[in-house]
């Protein structure tokens, strides 16, 4: 099992934003099994909210590739 940070970012939510990330890591890693929710944060201009960005920590079954 191995982990890894990722970030996500979202115009609408957090909870879009975490998924954004999932689905980023998805398409290079394979076997995710967990995401955990490390932080929450915003990216804001003016005091508004441009960015909602989440940081997860997800672990997966690493492959050894064969030779």
């Amino acid at each position: 099992m191995r982990c890894q940070l990722d970030v996500g970012t979202s115009t609408e939510s957090w909870e879009k934003a975490a998924a954004n990330a999932v689905d980023t890591a998805a398409k290079t890693l394979r076997d995710l099994r967990i995401a955990e929710v490390v932080t929450l944060d915003m990216h804001l201009e003016d005091g508004k909210v441009l960015t909602y960005r989440t940081k997860i920590r997800l672990s997966f079954k690493y492959h050894e590739d064969a030779d």
